[in-house]
């Protein structure tokens, strides 16, 4: 015989069901919902950082124009004027003491302090050890912006117009600057040099010439791919003009400093040229940086909408979820109430039909199961009647 499951029971799967199936169904987008959270919260974290390296090379900038020019000024046995260069080692020391532990570019920023301090009292009597001195401190000055790029994340940008931006102002141009300053500089100790060291110098020049040529174009290619790449209308239109410029000075800066059919380079040229391009790079890369900033500034209000929509969209799928569990609950309470209902009725219909007759006995004693068949009993339905038969019946 089957045995019914209690009551209590069954009014409790009642509840519990409908409480499993909203889990069943939150569980997953409680998971959507964190990786997606996790992604996005990751690409912010990256953009926010990315910023922090612009504004450092944004300080880094004005470094590397004023001390390219103090060492021109070194070679060619002139005092520099140390008003420039110690304005923007300030202002690039004020922004490393803020975001430099971020960046982990303390380390660098300091060794490159203080070789920046060691040149300011060096005698400009010899412009070989200055052209050395200051090539060995603008290597420290490229290598930091380098660290700048890693750490914060410059190098890994995740979108073409903004790679080809960071690239550009953050390697390609401090590069070409440098480079160019060194082959001006390289031109003028020249004509200094003994005719023994001639064969060497002409290498040293060629070499030079190639390292300042050579990033110069990247960087014209750089621009060219972001302008290209980039969704922003205000891109082309703002970059291209100082670009064409700089394009200019650096055409004249390699005809200046072309090989001659004597071997010698003239210096004046090349020194003229070299400060047109030094000019038209100042006025680039603030261009660069500030257009690559606006790019990453979008980027994160736009992340922050889709966090906000992100929160919004599993809010409304909370509350629809909610809203399903009231009507599953609600159905399963007026389940039980119509079993309710519909077990009073069989009670009180079994109430009003009376007792159930008593049961059959059998033939050698025990009671049968079976019911009293109606055609065995007798007149008035009496049990007794149809044991004794029909005989006894009629007596």
């Amino acid at each position: 015989m089957t045995v019914p499951a209690p009551r209590a029971r069954r009014r409790s799967a009642g509840r519990v069901l409908p409480l499993l199936l909203v889990v069943a169904l939150l569980a997953p987008m409680s998971v959507l919902f964190q990786q997606t959270w996790r992604l996005t919260d990751d690409d912010r974290s990256l953009a926010v950082r990315e910023r922090l390296g612009i504004e450092y090379l944004q300080a880094l900038a004005p470094v590397t124009a004023a001390l390219v020019d103090a060492q021109s000024a070194a070679v060619a046995g002139r005092p520099a004027s140390a008003a420039a260069l110690t304005g923007a080692v300030e202002r690039a020391a004020a922004v490393d003491a803020r975001i430099g532990p971020e960046l982990r570019s303390q380390e660098r920023w300091a060794g490159l302090r203080a070789k920046l301090e060691a040149l300011r009292d060096r005698s400009p009597t010899d412009p070989e050890a200055a052209f050395a001195a200051y090539g060995e401190v603008t290597d420290l000055l490229l290598d930091l912006h380098r660290k700048v790029r890693e750490s914060s994340g410059l190098v890994r940008d995740p979108e073409s117009d903004s790679f080809f931006l960071q690239d550009a102002a953050g390697q390609e141009l401090p590069a070409a600057m440098v480079a160019a300053g060194r082959l001006a500089d390289l031109a003028t100790l020249a004509t200094r040099r003994d005719a023994d060291d001639r064969i060497r110098t002409l290498a040293e020049l060629a070499a030079l010439r190639v390292g300042a040529l050579a990033p110069a174009g990247e960087l014209i290619d750089d621009l060219r791919a972001a302008v290209d790449s980039s969704e922003s209308t205000d891109l082309g239109g703002t970059v291209l003009t100082p670009l064409d410029t700089y394009q200019r000075a650096v055409e004249a800066l390699a005809a200046a400093s072309g090989p001659t059919s004597t071997g010698v380079i003239d210096p004046a040229p090349v020194a003229g040229a070299r400060l047109n391009a030094h000019a038209a790079a100042e006025q680039l890369q603030p261009v660069i940086l500030e257009e690559l900033d606006a790019l990453l500034a979008d980027r994160v209000d736009g992340m922050d909408r889709d966090r906000w929509l992100l929160i919004g969209a599993a809010g409304l799928a909370v509350l629809l979820l909610v809203v399903l569990a009231g009507v599953l609950l609600a159905a399963a309470g007026r389940a039980r109430r119509r079993a309710v209902e519909a077990r009073r009725a069989r009670q009180a219909d079994a109430e009003q039909a009376g007792p159930p007759w008593p049961p059959r006995p059998g033939p050698n004693g025990p009671p049968s199961e079976e019911p009293w068949p109606a055609q065995v009993t007798g007149k008035g339905g009496d049990p007794e009647a149809a044991r004794r038969g029909p005989v006894d019946a009629a007596r």
